[in-house]
């Protein structure tokens, strides 16, 4: 019996040994690639003292919150907060290595402007490279000349023309999403996030691709929840070295899972696209006459999103069907998953600061005058101004998006450290968006400070929750619109109440900032 735990012992030591030797040698060859091989030395090296303090503060945050149900994507996300942010404060900038690759953490407005208002740092890194097998090099995930050729492409189709003939769609789903909430008002919490996921992407359907798929009425299940699953299956599997080639992942149980719902989320969108091409032909709307530039306007204007791409499609066959199968998957994905995170952190801090509810009801009343059945116009939209600001104060705490990577391909400066190609660039809005030199009392809630007369003095970069420069988010506004229009509608006939408080939400960089546990909210009538 002790001999053979003596030898399991012998052999967790000999496993244990030989591990910090290849350890040992793996850190070895990466330094020499380091100084050596591929990138030149930087003058930003952190010193021993400095690495020192980062590691104690990165122990620290993970002592705090190492508990069983706090998932190890959070652990990171403080750790890199408490840990690069909070040290490397007076540096204004840290270096991280991936492997042997310099990733630069940017935090603050002067060095995120450099990359992000750059017409030449345009490529995403090659951790995009993920979503390729789901939305293939569409907007989101291209660069080079297809990126710039698409974003041309598709910027008309987000003018503000086009995009109030979306809010009739807007209000449509907006009343379905209330009603729903107006039977949950007994319950005693609801978590909010499946529902309001359940309405974007209803919305998106219907504003993108011109079909109704009834997801909140529990309709196309299948697609939901394939769509739902790729996204999870992405993210975790970016999280595991050891499944990062494809041979191995769709071996496994989630990989196969993967393909599968794969199939299912393209399936449904080459059938979608087939259907409204032979509709559209049937219709004869495609004119391949027009002669002047209004008439090209205004067919734009009456065609969605889909319609618009494949009026291109036939004026020029290179631009296929495939094209617009990316396409479409992925502002599928940009408009439900993170538009619906985003419109549940937006019902959270609403429903957590009762004072800043009461104003935007207010605001709310003297635009409708307590008419709940009037719809929402364009113009009641603009005058929406305390709850666009409470918007925005949500995304600078809940970033839509918690962090975002780019590629170096060219040799430049920042803050006098010479940064060569090769090297990522990871720019961190959670960070930036809570740095004391732009936000007074960065961890409070105070809308007021989005103010236009408050905003003025304010770094440009200091505030990028749709990113910023040639390569920002091109639906913003379409993101805005449907967001206050949807939060008008709640609050003109429900009262929310969020149970949790801040302290006790702990998010998770996601493809979204997503929270650990339930979003737990109370709705009453009015």
């Amino acid at each position: 019996m002790y001999q053979i735990e003596w030898i399991t012992v012998l052999r967790y030591i000999i496993v244990v040994l030989t591990l910090l030797i290849v350890w040992k040698l793996v850190k070895r060859f990466f330094d020499y690639l380091r100084h050596h091989a591929f990138f030149k030395p930087t003058s930003m090296v952190p010193n021993k003292c400095n690495q020192f303090l980062l590691y104690i503060s990165w122990t620290h945050s993970l002592y705090k919150l190492s508990r069983p149900e706090f998932p190890v994507l959070s652990l990171l996300l403080q750790g890199l907060l408490g840990g690069c942010c909070e040290v490397f404060e007076k540096e204004r900038i840290f270096r991280l290595y991936l492997f042997h690759r310099p990733v630069f953490i940017l935090y603050k407005p002067e060095t995120v402007e450099v990359v992000l208002s750059s017409s030449t740092l345009t490529d995403k890194s090659v951790h995009y490279n993920f979503f390729h097998s789901w939305l293939g090099t569409g907007l989101f995930t291209s660069s080079g000349g297809k990126w710039r050729k698409h974003r041309k492409l598709l910027t008309p189709t987000f003018h503000f023309s086009i995009l109030e003939n979306f809010i009739p769609v807007f209000e449509e789903q907006s009343r379905v999403f209330v009603s729903k909430l107006k039977t949950l008002t007994r319950e005693p919490w609801v978590d909010i996030v499946p529902l309001a996921t359940l309405c974007t992407l209803d919305i998106i359907c219907q504003t993108a691709m011109g079909v109704k798929i009834n997801a909140q009425g529990n309709e196309n299940k299948e697609y939901v929840q394939a769509t739902h699953g790729i996204s999870g299956a992405i993210i975790n599997r970016a999280f595991r070295p050891w499944l990062y080639l494809d041979t191995i992942y769709y071996l496994t149980t989630e990989g196969k899972k993967y393909r599968s719902n794969l199939r299912k989320v393209h399936g449904f969108s080459r059938k979608v696209i087939k259907e409204k091409r032979n509709e559209m032909l049937e219709r004869n709307t495609l004119k391949h006459d027009e002669t002047t530039e209004d008439a090209e306007c205004q067919a734009r204007i009456r065609k969605a999103f889909l319609e618009f791409l494949l009026e291109y499609h036939f004026k020029d066959p290179s631009f296929t069907e495939e094209f617009i199968r990316e396409e479409v998957d992925t502002f599928m994905f940009a408009g439900y998953d993170s538009t619906g995170m985003a419109l549940s952190w937006i019902l959270y801090c609403v429903g957590l600061y009762p004072e800043v509810q009461t104003k935007i009801v207010a605001e709310l009343d003297e635009i409708f005058q307590n008419d709940i059945e009037r719809e929402v116009t364009r113009d009641d939209l603009t005058k929406m101004k305390y709850l666009e600001c409470t918007i925005k104060e949500t995304f600078r705490l809940y970033t839509i998006a918690p962090f975002f990577m780019r590629e170096c391909n060219e040799t430049l400066k920042i803050l006098g450290h010479t940064i060569y190609p090769g090297s990522f660039f990871l720019i961190f809005p959670y960070a930036l968006h809570r740095d004391r030199e732009s936000f007074s009392d960065p961890e409070k809630f105070i809308p007021e400070r989005f103010y236009p007369e408050n905003s003025t003095e304010r770094h440009p970069y200091a505030y990028v929750p749709f990113s910023a420069g040639p390569r920002n988010c091109i639906g913003q506004k379409y993101a805005m619109m449907e967001l206050k229009l949807l939060v008008a509608n709640i609050l003109r006939c429900l009262r929310i109440t969020s149970l949790d408080p801040r302290d006790k939400v702990l998010v998770v960089p996601y493809m979204t900032l997503l929270n650990t546990k339930p979003l737990r909210l109370r709705f009453d009538t009015r």
